[in-house]
């Protein structure tokens, strides 16, 4: 079994906090690093050790592959937990590690690279007899997008091959609007992933966005521990989570579990991560793999008493999954939880100047002193009818 007695936690913020107290419960000692910007921030003072990561700038300091192995090293450390953002998801970061004598607490790097690369996530689903949505392979060309949708049917959807989250993409509802937006995907995709290629998906009207929770362990188990509801969205970015789903049948929460889990063998993955699915009507489709855990993890774990970070920690040991991890698929057997999350958003400026006019005219018909809450609930809810 691998050694996990003292863990650098390569984050920041809420991740690293909420990493370092499941360390706390376990008696595993704990390294912060941080940029120096964030010298007391709470997890740089909670950790028992600390240590400060140079850089131009904050960014660069915690995406600092070399210092960060260093750093373990140099404090005695025998394992890293990457927790969510930053490097949670290179593969190159779990590969120096593991060259380094350090337990990496996530997936195989084999298992990010294939799941990272959209396209190649795809071919492999396709071949594990995952549900996937109609597409492509990578195009080489516009001339390529244009056959190829006209193939697969408008409205599609132009993604990054090597990118998530939904950064980049864009709708094409015809044939006009196609070269747009496979150029804006591209120079998207380049600048966020360093890779321009693209693909396309047929394009889903009003769909719901529903994801699986897994657990795999070394020795051949793995579960979905149920579902997190995440249809609630603002420009691509989840706004609300729940569990359970609204509506969904027992029948298709076990086809989706089942789904998941063939998802996650299909890249031999350990360790926790999270299968989303598009739902249309009755059908679903997979839709990509975050291989680390998640933002909203703690949904889960609310409905259901498991520490999913315990769970990394015991899975990066070599341990079974325990036996308090079997999925519950109906929903008389769950709790509910949910989390929201709030998210800062500038508006366009004639929503601006629409939500001063909007305000004054408030403040006139009320008759009402500047502040008055009428006057700038008007002008917030005219703001955002523009800025939709």
């Amino acid at each position: 079994m691998a050694s996990v007695t003292k863990v650098l936690v390569a984050n920041r913020g809420e991740i690293a906090l909420r990493v370092m107290r499941t360390c706390r419960e376990m008696a595993i000692r704990t390294v912060a690093v941080y940029a120096e910007p964030d010298a007391r921030s709470p997890h740089a003072l909670f950790a028992e050790e600390r240590a400060v990561l140079s850089g131009p700038t904050p960014r660069h300091a915690y995406l600092d592959v070399e210092q960060i192995v260093r750093t373990a090293r140099e404090h005695g450390a025998d394992a890293i937990h990457p927790g969510y953002g930053f490097l949670s998801e290179n593969p190159a970061f779990a590969e120096a590690c593991a060259k380094s004598g350090l337990t990496f607490i996530g997936p195989p790097a084999t298992s990010m690279r294939a799941m990272g690369d959209k396209v190649e996530a795809r071919r492999r689903m396709i071949a594990a007899g995952v549900p996937v949505v109609p597409g492509t392979a990578a195009l080489a060309d516009e001339a390529a997008a244009v056959s190829e949708a006209k193939r697969i049917g408008y409205p599609v959807m132009v993604k990054a091959a090597a990118g998530g989250g939904g950064i980049g993409m864009r709708v094409a509802k015809g044939p006009d609007d196609l070269p747009a937006a496979f150029e804006a995907c591209r120079r998207a995709a380049q600048s966020s992933f360093g890779s321009p290629d693209v693909y396309l998906e047929r394009y889903l009207e009003h769909p719901r966005h529903i994801e699986m929770q897994i657990l795999a362990d070394d020795h051949g188990t793995t579960v979905a521990l149920g579902e997190r509801e995440c249809s609630i969205q603002r420009r691509h970015q989840k706004l609300l989570e729940e569990t359970p789903a609204v509506g969904l049948s027992t029948s298709r929460r076990r086809a989706m579990a089942a789904a998941a889990v063939k998802a996650a063998a299909a890249v031999d993955y350990r360790n926790a991560g999270t299968i989303e699915f598009i739902v249309s009507g009755e059908e679903f489709y997979f839709l990509e793999m975050n291989t680390r855990l998640q933002v909203e993890h703690p949904v889960t774990e609310s409905v259901l008493g498991i520490d999913l970070v315990r769970e990394q920690i015991r899975i990066a040991r070599g341990e079974r999954l325990p036996a308090t991890t079997r999925p519950r698929h109906r929903v008389s057997d769950q709790r509910r939880g949910s989390l929201a999350q709030f998210h800062a958003d500038a508006p366009p400026r004639p929503a601006l100047r629409t939500a001063e006019r909007a305000g004054r005219a408030g403040r006139q018909r009320h008759q009402a002193a500047p502040g008055d809450l009428a006057a700038l609930r008007l002008a917030l809810v005219e703001a955002h009818r523009l800025g939709r």
